[in-house]
């Protein structure tokens, strides 16, 4: 059974670079065909991929949030990373990792992380 946990800071103050990672258990990141994607969601709205890596390495963006994300891994490690940077109060919203092949079949239980100064 794969399972996938969030980690990072819970509060970050405006302008700054928040940072995550995803643990992932009970399978490889390197599967082939398998993706991991960062999801959020904000006090009140909808579901927001952010982003994605594939069991290759390749990186997938999500247009609205591209100029400002990094997604990267340790594959020694099997975690993946989220780096959001310039926060604003908008970006206030429980992260979850999630992955599977081809699709997000596993989620993590998310983190709270508030933007605040």
């Amino acid at each position: 059974q794969v399972q996938l946990q969030e980690s990072g800071p819970g509060l970050v103050k405006p302008s700054q670079t928040l940072s995550l990672t995803c643990t992932v258990s009970g399978g490889s990141i390197t599967t082939n065909y398998y993706y991991w994607s960062w999801i959020r969601q904000a006090p009140g709205k909808g579901l927001e991929w952010m982003g994605a890596i594939a069991y290759s390495g390749s990186l997938y963006d999500s247009p609205s949030l591209k100029s400002r994300t990094s997604i990267s891994r340790d594959t020694a490690k099997n975690q993946f990373t989220l780096q959001l940077s310039s926060v604003t109060p908008e970006d206030t919203a429980v992260y979850y990792c999630a992955g599977g092949h081809y699709a997000m079949d596993y989620w993590g239980k998310g983190t709270l992380v508030t933007v605040s100064s």
